[in-house]
């Protein structure tokens, strides 16, 4: 019997056995202090729950928080699935993406690819981390000087210096084959990335 763990492996397996489940809760902060309580306490009281139901099952429970950029829209429950890396919401993302890549470029933030045109785009982490930051201040105006500190402490590695950011920039510009007008130079100031008909931004 052939069963996929997630989108990108399968593995064969003859034989299974539960061994425990996960629940996604899509509720914000705003929203449980709304109700007079919190995402802490809402966890303490369903591990509360466990305990009454079988002594010794909440010490085998873990919680873990899925984080999302303010303001940023969808499903609560969508956004935890996706950010808890849930095999299902992640191939949905796959397939989405690559529908959507045929119209252009796609820049998927959460998991750090970007397609053109379907194909997924050479670029080192150090190139990623420059437009992510481009893009997570659209249309700002992004000094070469905050750059150069954002690219160190995002990728790490050899150190950048002055105009070692333009290299770095040049490079990006040519692994967005046909797309490099969507980083512009902002000639005396530094770099900014505007909005763009062609280019669908996910996971922002």
């Amino acid at each position: 019997m052939t069963t996929t763990l997630n989108p990108f492996v399968r593995t064969e397996i003859t034989e299974t056995e539960a061994r425990g489940f996960a629940l996604y809760v899509g509720i914000d902060e705003a929203t449980a202090k709304a109700n007079g309580t919190s995402l802490g306490a809402i966890v303490a009281a369903l591990r509360e729950t466990l305990e009454s139901i079988a002594p010794g099952l909440a010490a085998e429970t873990f919680a873990s928080v899925a984080l999302a950029k303010a303001g940023s829209g969808g499903k609560n429950v969508d956004v935890v699935r996706a950010a808890l890396s849930d095999p299902r919401a992640l191939e949905r993302l796959v397939d989405k993406s690559t529908e959507n890549a045929a119209k252009g470029v796609v820049i998927d933030l959460q998991r750090r690819k970007v397609f053109i045109d379907g194909a997924k785009a050479d670029l080192t982490g150090k190139e990623f981390c420059l437009l992510e930051y481009l893009v997570k201040h659209q249309g700002i105006t992004i000094s070469r000087e905050e750059l150069i500190k954002t690219l160190w402490n995002c990728a790490g590695g050899p150190e950048v210096y002055g105009r070692t950011i333009d290299v770095h920039v040049r490079r990006l510009r040519a692994g967005l084959v046909g797309n490099e007008d969507i980083v512009r130079t902002i000639r005396g100031e530094g770099y900014r990335f505007d909005k763009h008909p062609d280019v669908l931004i996910e996971g922002i």
